[in-house]
């Protein structure tokens, strides 16, 4: 399903009459990023020109090879990952969850997780989870202040 921009109602025609269909991204049917233009009257580019369905297959596409990236990435820690992109594997895996839900499909954390890692929570932490440093743990802790 698709949901019109609402930047192009009622402007006048110049842009062609042109509309620009977005996807609907569950519950709060938001436009993907993907799909925004900086300049609504700007030729198409190709990704703006992708139906719906075939944007949700290439952005699949794109989380499994992320996931398939960091499950060969086991040098990778976590903490780092949250200290240098602010997500890490267990958010992945708890967005996939969420996802889930807001689909009203039983998925729980440990399905979740197992699918994100390969393998059990608690297999992969034995395998390769290292105790954080103290300076991973002070990036932590300045990164990711509330208040």
């Amino acid at each position: 399903m698709a949901v019109e921009d609402e930047t192009l109602k009622g402007a006048p025609d110049v842009c062609n009459g042109r509309s620009r269909l977005r996807p609907s991204y569950g519950k709060l049917q938001l436009p993907s990023p993907l799909f925004l233009a900086t300049d609504p009257c700007e030729e198409e580019s190709a990704m703006q020109q992708i139906d719906a369905h075939t944007m949700t297959e290439l952005e699949a596409a794109a989380f499994r090879k992320l996931v398939d990236h960091l499950r060969k990435r086991t040098d990778v820690q976590n903490i780092d990952l949250m200290n240098l992109a602010g997500f890490c594997r267990n958010c992945l895996s708890n967005w996939l969850e969420e996802a889930a839900a807001e689909r009203s499909v039983k998925l729980d954390r440990a399905e979740a997780r197992r699918h994100v890692y390969g393998m059990p929570y608690e297999e992969w932490k034995q395998r390769y989870q290292k105790e954080a440093t103290p300076e991973q743990k002070a990036a932590f802790e300045s990164a990711h202040r509330h208040g």
